[in-house]
């Protein structure tokens, strides 16, 4: 997304999909079916604050809660954040400095969810 003052538009959309992790969630989404009895899984947003070598490295090797609270601090606790709203989600993108456009980086992502925040 490009941010030109007070509007932002979607300039690319690409989908990316590691087959290792995506045979995990598999796996992990039908072993939370079978102890909940109910499909927990919903389409979020995850802003991404580090730029294109942060969404390389997502792509590459998944969410890292280790790195919580590096950018944008832990006001729910420790975790990856994620949102039902694309414009909360995109508040949390940063600017990247090496991208003169102002691009910024946001997954749409499968979650399984338990308790939630609002």
């Amino acid at each position: 997304m490009t941010n030109y003052d007070s509007y932002s538009r979607i300039i690319r959309i690409e989908r990316v999909q590691n087959e290792r992790w995506f045979r995990q969630y598999q796996i992990h989404k039908s072993e939370f079916y079978r102890r909940l009895q109910q499909d927990t899984e919903q389409r979020l947003f995850h802003g991404c604050a580090g730029g294109e070598s942060a969404v390389k490295s997502i792509v590459e090797y998944g969410f890292n809660r280790s790195l919580a609270g590096t950018k944008h601090g832990t006001a729910y606790g420790l975790g990856v954040y994620f949102s039902s709203k694309a414009s909360e989600s995109h508040n949390y993108t940063k600017l990247s400095n090496s991208i003169s456009m102002g691009e910024r980086y946001m997954f749409v992502c499968k979650v399984l969810v338990g308790k939630t925040t609002q």
